[in-house]
């Protein structure tokens, strides 16, 4: 399996690729930059392991929740090289890769992500995590910190920035055992993810390869005052 990740939904930017069961991976933390770092991250990753992109079996990308320019990046560069070299595309949650890494740094199986939606948000999942998958444990959500939830009975850790904001609150809500607060999803977790069989029957062709924002009211509000 070869096939090349790349997520850009959070202040972290970063490209991969995967073959032959290894992740080779471009990564900086550089926040509003992902617009100029993406296209040689990729390029640069690409030529590392030798391949062109008509040499993959598909593109991977995080698909959101996230900063809502970061994602629209991440979505298009993913489409236009998937329609360019006839690929599909595996749209991954960036939730789901943070506890993916998370989990596989700490050896920990029960993660709650939380990252900084603003206006008083977070974009919001909790997971089971092994080696190579993360489970999604009830639904990804965009809420206020005081109304998060996660399945009773978990020995749960805490995972991404929205911790760091919202810390007090979330703690009440859900008290965990520790927190990494500065990790971000990674484009070698997409991957990860991307690559697993059972994940490969939600690849999609490339006009279906769509973000996801979660907050509905401000997507409508941008696309409106687009028109």
């Amino acid at each position: 399996m070869k096939l090349l990740a790349l997520d850009t939904s959070t202040d972290a930017c970063s490209a991969a690729v995967w073959m032959d069961g290894v992740a080779r991976e471009r990564y900086e933390l550089a926040p509003r930059r992902h617009a100029a770092l993406i296209l040689p991250m990729i390029e640069a990753v690409l030529a590392e392991v030798g391949l062109r992109p008509t040499q993959l079996d598909a593109i991977a990308f995080g698909r959101g929740p996230g900063a809502f320019t970061g994602v629209r990046i991440a979505a298009g560069i993913a489409q236009g090289i998937a329609f360019a070299a006839d690929l599909p595309v595996a749209p991954i949650s960036t939730l789901a890769a943070l506890a993916l890494g998370v989990g596989r740094e700490i050896g920990h199986s029960r993660l709650a992500v939380a990252l900084d939606a603003r206006m008083g948000e977070v974009y919001w999942g909790t997971y089971a995590v092994t080696a190579d998958a993360a489970e999604l444990l009830g639904e990804e959500r965009v809420c206020a910190p005081a109304a998060v939830t996660a399945p009773a009975g978990g020995d749960w850790f805490g995972a991404g920035g929205g911790w760091r904001v919202h810390a007090a609150v979330l703690s009440r809500q859900l008290p965990v055992r520790g927190c990494l607060e500065e990790r971000y999803p990674r484009a070698a977790d997409v991957a990860r993810l991307a690559v697993v069989p059972r994940q490969r029957a939600d690849w999609v062709s490339p006009d279906w390869a769509l973000p996801v924002y979660l907050r509905n009211e401000v997507v409508d509000k941008r696309a409106a005052g687009s028109r």
